[in-house]
């Protein structure tokens, strides 16, 4: 089944994964991809010590990913269709595909592709879906959580944090 997690709140990826390890704790092999995140999170250290779960490496990013120039964002979008091509060989129950939406809407990755691996794998896996709008990927979800902030520290000037943000 398809599950999306969306909206403009905090949690999605925190829900996305907790799923994982949810899913590892039952004995499911589970991969995680991480569109428009530099692979140095604290949900990535925890998670790389698990059993069933593979961490697939992503992009690293200098600068943040809205900064990025026309040229960048193609190059990215290579690296990513690739990364798509690569993750639909291997052996999973589900995949987490954090950030797609987003990098989806932005225009890092094509919206085909990734439609094209929900239909291939969405028979039989578990296939799960963050970012800030669900977009048409909405109707092809089985399960739908819409996550809106209501107040958020970043409103008062307050960075992200380690181990909350990320």
């Amino acid at each position: 089944m398809l599950q999306i997690y969306f909206g403009n709140g905090k949690g999605k990826t925190t829900a996305a994964f907790g799923q994982a390890l949810r899913a590892a704790g039952a004995g499911m092999r589970v991969v995680i991809f991480q569109f428009l995140k530099d692979n140095s999170s604290s949900e990535r250290k925890a998670l790389s010590d698990i059993e069933n779960i593979t961490l697939i490496e992503g992009l690293s990013f200098k600068k943040p990913s809205w900064e990025f120039s026309a040229q960048e964002i193609a190059q990215a979008a290579v690296f990513y269709e690739k990364a798509l091509g690569e993750i639909s060989k291997l052996s999973f129950d589900m995949l987490v595909l954090d950030e797609a939406l987003w990098a989806c809407e932005l225009g890092y990755i094509r919206e085909a592709p990734l439609v094209s691996l929900i239909k291939r794998f969405g028979a039989d896996k578990e296939i799960i879906l963050t970012g800030a709008h669900a977009g048409k990927f909405l109707e092809l979800a089985d399960y739908a959580s819409c996550i809106e902030k209501v107040k958020h520290p970043y409103d008062k000037g307050i960075s992200a944090r380690p181990g909350i943000e990320y």
